[in-house]
């Protein structure tokens, strides 16, 4: 097997894998987030998650992360206006750069209700201590309202085609989850508008909970564009049973299939990596290329911990051209949150 890691950034967390504990520090609590996203700037590694504000960390191994802070002080300006129950948690965000800038996608939503919108701000720094680092909010890019669609505006994920082109994937249960093309300031949606069905879960006698799907992110690699995504319940504690399926398409737009050739749009998925007795559920991953090493990026409920997420990051290996996932890794990364 080839190393996994080709930058001495990266050596300790390929240290820490290589044996069962991950764990660097006695005692050292872990980091808790809910699905988490990761960008890579200079050599400083950043995590941005679920929360007030949307809380960040940073990190320079991958595995000792400090709190960085939030992406807003308080909350969107606009927010109650889209979801007057809204709490200021700002869910499942995403975050990428294009031209020196750095783009973060948040959802703003009604629990349980597809009373929702998607929201960006940006930033030509990620550093708190840069000149250039100030977030700016360019409010909602996309809205779902009840009685009108039959989609629900969140977990937001960019990806760019072969041509360059920017397109959003998202939604979570009603009909499935979608993809929309956006414009080139990525600050809206593209005129005219290009929606694409990308995955749904149907009702059906093998399917009796219907529609647990959401969280897409698709990532691209040599010459497919995989489309990750999370089944069954999130957020229910030690009762959740979230997992972590995957499907492929040699176009961005589709159509997905998983590796029996059965249609994401019609509940198809592959499994990549579900819990054990130690994390009852994990999901709503991300997945990313750094320092030549693909890995796969997910919250997971730890059972010693009362349920409590955690993050993991773990590499993924490529066999027969779908993405695997070693089962044991989930022990073995653990992170440290520094003081």
């Amino acid at each position: 097997m080839k190393s996994l890691f080709s930058h001495a950034k990266t050596s300790l967390l390929c240290a820490c894998l290589a044996i069962v504990g991950c764990s660097t520090q006695a005692g050292s609590q872990q980091v808790s987030v809910h699905d988490p996203v990761m960008i890579k700037s200079n050599d400083t590694y950043y995590v941005f998650s679920t929360g007030p504000g949307i809380t960040y960390y940073q990190s320079d191994d991958m595995i000792h992360w400090q709190l960085a802070g939030r992406v807003f002080a308080t909350e969107p300006k606009w927010a109650k206006s889209v979801a007057p129950s809204f709490d200021g948690h700002l869910w499942a965000p995403d975050v990428i750069e294009k031209d020196g800038v750095f783009y973060l996608y948040y959802s703003v939503s009604a629990f349980g209700r597809n009373t929702s919108a998607i929201g960006v701000a940006t930033t030509k720094s990620l550093d708190p201590n840069s000149a250039d680092f100030g977030w700016v909010d360019h409010g909602a890019v996309i809205e779902s309202v009840p009685e009108r669609d039959d989609w629900n505006a969140i977990d937001p994920a960019l990806i760019a085609d072969e041509h360059g082109n920017y397109w959003m994937s998202f939604g979570s249960f009603w009909s499935g989850l979608k993809l929309v093309k956006m414009d080139p300031s990525l600050t809206a949606i593209a005129q005219p508008q290009e929606w694409h069905h990308i995955a749904r879960r149907p009702l059906h006698e093998h399917n009796p909970s219907g529609g647990a799907i959401e969280a897409p992110f698709i990532f691209k690699h040599q010459g497919f564009y995989y489309q990750f995504l999370s089944f069954d319940k999130c957020c229910r504690g030690m009762d959740s049973d979230y997992k972590i399926m995957v499907g492929r398409s040699k176009t961005v737009t589709g159509p997905y299939l998983d590796k029996q050739g059965n249609s994401l749009l019609d509940g198809g998925g592959t499994l990549v990596l579900q819990g054990n007795k130690d994390y009852v559920a994990l999901g709503h991953n991300s997945a990313y290329h750094f320092d030549g090493q693909d890995y796969l990026v997910f919250h997971a409920y730890e059972t010693a911990d009362n349920a409590q997420q955690k993050l993991k990051i773990l590499p993924i290996k490529w066999v027969d051209g779908w993405p695997t996932v070693n089962p044991d890794d989930l022990n073995r990364y653990q992170s440290v949150l520094m003081k």
